[in-house]
């Protein structure tokens, strides 16, 4: 959420900044400030009727006490009248700070200078690409083929206990996952993070507080008898163990990996887009989330974003990575990187991680704030990261590494495994 300080000080930069994203937000802006003002004109009354109301209570506690029994009880009428004002101000107010609120959750995150212009991800800016490119053969299979070819995964039981999208990982494909999110955690946690295992369903204070309300609301499966939601990523969980806090600078950085299946309910077309692992509506990710000192967390961010790249270099995996345009940013993101690795055998770039720094966004719905040696309070900057979402990491790693022998797996992961192939 952005800071009103901030669309009060800096009304023009922060519409030149959303209008990067492709929108007209001039109008969502002035009714923010027009509610902020009438807020603070109301809080402004309401704190004089307060102020004049507590000096009554003292002038008729010493008209009584002096024995000046019949003014004390005269002033008692304007005592009443003060209080019915300052409830209906009140009333008022409270109804106003809430019509503001909605408003400003309305708004997503200005993004960074060096976020580049564009409206859609064809405007995306490749920043790196690996070397380690492979050549398969003419006869390369799709991940989906090897996955019933070496009875790995079965689609159509998925289909059968769940529906489409809730695939069925068995033997070795079931080893390989497993295998997969243990890697990553302890790269992870070799790394510096700490791991955490959070609950899997949020409430909804939960959802707003990272940003997934109300902006992702149709996307996520809601347990409405209990009013919770199935988790779209670990990121919500775990940087909500911080809200409402006030951090220590000492203690910062805070650093947390996190593995947990996700849920999202979001539809896709029908076609080799969205074929086999491509999309799911329950898939496995290992998330990384950071809590910075605002002065540091872009220094943070590319820390995170070498950490990802060790990951994919130890996997084998031909991978590039792209800098969002401003269209294509996520609602609470100032700044993403997106990793892709490519799949030989589909002949496209696969999305497997996305790294952004959300500066004060969702820390201002937390209230997530940091305190510094001389008493100052500010809010943290928040980042998170991928590392890695398992199915379309899965899907290069059957469709980069077959061979006319089987499935080679990568050295790092055979400790692992257990196996170096599937056959």
């Amino acid at each position: 959420m952005l800071e009103l300080h901030t669309i009060r000080e800096s009304k023009e930069q922060v519409i030149a900044a959303l209008s990067k994203r492709g929108l007209d937000p001039r109008e969502q802006i002035e009714h923010i400030q027009a509610l902020d003002e009438s807020r603070r004109a109301l809080q402004t009354e309401l704190d004089a009727l307060l102020a004049e109301s507590n000096a009554l209570a003292k002038e008729i506690g010493s008209l009584f006490k002096s024995g000046k029994a019949a003014e004390a009880e005269g002033l008692k009428a304007r005592t009443a009248e003060l209080k019915e004002r300052s409830k209906s101000i009140q009333e008022t107010l409270n109804e106003k700070a809430d019509a503001l609120t909605a408003a400003l959750y309305q708004l997503p995150n200005t993004p960074h200078d060096s976020v580049p212009p564009g409206r859609s991800e064809a405007d995306n800016k490749e920043v790196f690409k690996s070397q380690n490119t492979l050549v398969l053969d003419e006869d390369a299979l799709p991940h989906w083929d090897l996955a019933k070819k070496y009875d790995l995964i079965d689609f159509e039981l998925g289909v059968k206990i769940a529906g489409a999208g809730f695939p069925v990982y068995k033997g070795k494909g079931a080893r390989l996952q497993r295998a997969l999110i243990s890697f990553f955690l302890d790269r992870n946690i070799e790394a510096g993070y700490q791991e955490i295992q959070p609950p899997h369903l949020v409430n909804e204070a939960s959802g707003y507080g990272t940003g997934q309300l109300p902006d992702k609301e149709g996307q996520m499966y809601h347990v409405t008898a209990d009013n919770l939601y199935l988790i779209p990523t670990a990121e919500v969980p775990v940087t909500n163990l911080l809200r409402d806090v006030l951090l220590q600078e000492s203690e910062l950085p805070i650093t947390m990996t996190a593995y947990t299946p996700c849920f999202r309910r979001e539809a896709g077309s029908y076609g080799s887009d969205v074929r086999g692992l491509n999309r799911l509506h329950q898939f496995d990710k290992v998330e990384i989330v950071r809590v910075e000192k605002p002065e540091n967390s872009y220094q943070a961010l590319e820390g995170m974003v070498e950490h990802v790249k060790t990951l994919l270099e130890a996997l084998e995996l031909p991978y590039r990575i792209l800098q969002l345009c401003a269209g294509d940013l996520g609602f609470t993101s100032a700044l993403t990187y997106d990793f892709e690795v490519y799949s030989a055998a589909q002949k496209r770039w696969l999305e497997i991680s996305s790294v952004s720094n959300f500066e004060t966004f969702q820390s201002n719905r937390l209230k997530l704030r940091i305190k510094d040696a001389h008493g100052q309070k500010q809010l943290a900057h928040t980042l998170n990261g991928s590392a890695l979402a398992l199915p379309r990491v899965l899907a290069a790693l059957l469709e980069n590494h077959q061979t006319k022998e089987g499935i080679r797996i990568p050295k790092a992961l055979v400790p692992y495994t257990q196996f170096d192939q599937i056959a």
